[in-house]
């Protein structure tokens, strides 16, 4: 509110404010005999005295009598009474706008009630289609929604987290940025919005923005959930994919140079997985991720196992050490057979590893967990 108090104090002018004595002397009395007791000329200098009474230290008084004051019939009014009307005119536009993204900024990060929210800010992005910072709330926030399985909204503020981190990457920014501290923090949570909303459709992109995402110093980097996602869209995405197509094309049949390197291409992105699984288990110290801390330890052990000919050595090192060591980016797809032959070899040659129906994850649920705890989200930098 205190934009709102510096802001009005500046429209007000000095004829504005000599109105109150001068409309005793303009103002004119009503032709008609009857009027409506509360828009009489003396009820309305009154609401006019109260609302400059109130104006700096009550906001929500003066608007109340303001709207009263406008109110009243103005097909009769002086040149006075027509500069108090135009000034409350402005009051009450300028008091609805700031309440209004006061009441988002409430709904959004305060008492959240996300569906109430996105409905307001669609409604300020409609009267303002290039207001950047309620377009990046709505955007970076849209991660929260996928756990109302509302897919019509999800839909809608995973639109609005590409919108503003497209706007973002072509260089517009904001000023200040209040809830979220800073841009980087945006860009993480915006990729990070866009990552999980299209997990599960298409876990291959959504690979891109996550890892993105962990990049930056925000909660999400230490968040054990951002790994969990990060190994199941490995999973679900180019190692599904790629695992499929060997079974397809070697499966049954003896080992050539051509499957060799499709193999070793799917222990690259497998070595990806055991990453992301060692990562959440790491991260995931709070004991009320305990649940999901189990399930993603199975996944970790059954990748390391299949990529360590059955065994697990090492792997409590591994866990130990994994959060020193940069993020390893996406791999680069090998072209040629590296010197040493593949640590693992799918029995047979009937198809890579197989999960445990585990250390899969989906958009809303990263390899059976749950979404990020509270402490994770941007609301509460």
């Amino acid at each position: 509110m205190k934009k709102l108090i510096t802001f009005l104090s500046i429209c007000t002018t000095v004829a504005i404010l000599a109105l109150p004595v001068a409309a005793r002397n303009f103002i004119a009395q009503p032709d008609t005999a009857i009027q409506d007791a509360a828009c009489a000329d003396e009820a309305k200098e009154a609401l006019y005295a109260s609302f400059l009474k109130n104006r700096n230290d009550d906001q929500a008084k003066a608007y109340e009598d303001a709207k009263k004051y406008l109110a009243c019939p103005t097909d009769k009014v002086t040149e006075a009474q027509q500069k108090i009307i135009d000034y409350l005119k402005k009051f009450v536009a300028k008091y609805e706008e700031v309440t209004k993204f006061s009441k988002f900024d409430e709904l959004m990060y305060v008492k959240p009630n996300y569906p109430q929210a996105y409905a307001l800010g669609k409604e300020i992005l409609t009267a303002q289609p290039d207001n950047l910072k309620v377009l990046i709330d709505l955007g970076v926030n849209a991660y929260l929604v996928n756990s109302l399985n509302n897919a019509s909204l999800s839909a809608e503020a995973l639109d609005y987290a590409r919108k503003a981190l497209a706007q973002l990457d072509a260089g517009k920014t904001l000023e200040k940025w209040e809830r979220l501290g800073s841009k980087d923090v945006a860009v993480a949570y915006l990729n990070y919005s866009i990552g999980t909303g299209t997990l599960q459709s298409e876990p291959a992109n959504a690979l891109k923005f996550l890892i993105k995402a962990a990049q930056f110093e925000t909660p999400l980097k230490k968040s054990p959930f951002t790994y969990a996602y990060i190994a199941g869209a490995y999973e679900t995405g180019p190692y599904a994919k790629l695992s499929e197509e060997y079974k397809t094309k070697f499966g049954g049949q003896n080992e050539t140079p051509e499957s060799k390197l499709m193999l070793a291409n799917i222990n690259q992105l497998v070595d990806r997985m055991i990453d992301g699984y060692a990562r959440a288990v790491a991260s995931a110290t709070d004991p009320k991720f305990a649940q999901q801390k189990g399930v993603w330890n199975e996944s970790l052990t059954t990748w390391y196992k299949y990529r360590n000919s059955d065994k697990t050595d090492g792997l409590d090192q591994l866990v130990a050490g994994v959060l020193a060591k940069p993020l390893p980016p996406e791999p680069t797809p090998l072209t040629s057979l590296p010197a040493s032959t593949p640590a693992a070899t799918p029995a047979n040659n009937s198809g890579a590893a197989q999960g445990q129906g585990n250390g899969t994850a989906s958009a809303a649920t990263p390899a059976g967990g749950t979404k990020p705890a509270t402490k994770d989200r941007p609301r509460n930098r």
